[in-house]
């Protein structure tokens, strides 16, 4: 056997706070990859909560790759909590109807960043917000109690809030040859035999591993 079952919803026995969410998440337009977790020791079946307003009739999605660690509080704040900034007041009265609704934006008018997207092999630290419409590239890290408000490079640690840059982890040349050769996507049974050169930092060692070179 190589690895833990991904179709398992806690893949640490006796330890239900790690769960892989890929196997609880209902809504279409939440898209998780495999082994991807969410640590919480209240319910970490219930990471849908901490997608918030996340209205069908928008329609965005929130897409999370492979092999990601989320910690306990992230939250991703999706489209839908945007409010009409072009008026006096951004109070949302159209969706009381009882005749406010003549106040109902017109096309266009309500800010819509698209569908908020983290790569493969990241780690969202305890309590960070993602806003809307977010890239967050692959191998990138974002420290605790961060508000993500604009993409973040790959191979990138950001924090702060609003989150700026802290550092690039490896070198322009590295992280070009880690998103080429992109283990995450190799078999599991790859993966596996190969874990001792995807926790290092030998990008030669790696790169021997890839059976498609």
């Amino acid at each position: 056997m190589y690895g833990p079952d991904p179709t398992t919803k806690h893949p640490m026995v006796g330890f239900p706070q790690i769960c892989f969410i890929k196997n609880t998440v209902t809504n279409p337009n939440i898209i998780i990859g495999d082994y991807t977790y969410f640590d919480d020791p209240e319910d970490s079946e219930n990471f849908e909560r901490n997608v918030l307003y996340h209205y069908p009739f928008i329609g965005d999605k929130l897409i999370i790759g492979k092999f990601c660690a989320l910690a306990q509080g992230v939250k991703f704040i999706m489209n839908g909590a945007n409010h009409k900034l072009s008026g006096f007041s951004t109070y949302p009265f159209q969706i009381f109807g009882n005749g406010w609704e003549q106040a109902m934006p017109k096309p266009g008018e309500l800010p819509f960043k698209g569908d908020t997207v983290i790569g493969n092999d990241v780690w969202i630290g305890y309590e960070a917000i993602v806003m809307p419409g977010v890239t967050i590239a692959d191998g990138a890290i974002v420290a605790a109690k961060s508000v993500v408000v604009s993409d973040v490079p790959p191979y990138t640690i950001v924090g702060g809030n609003p989150a700026r840059v802290i550092r690039q982890r490896f070198a322009d040349e590295v992280i070009a040859t880690l998103l080429e050769i992109a283990w995450w996507d190799w078999s599991i049974k790859t993966i596996s035999q190969s874990l001792e050169a995807i926790v290092a930092a030998d990008i030669d060692a790696l790169r021997s591993c890839d059976v498609r070179s």
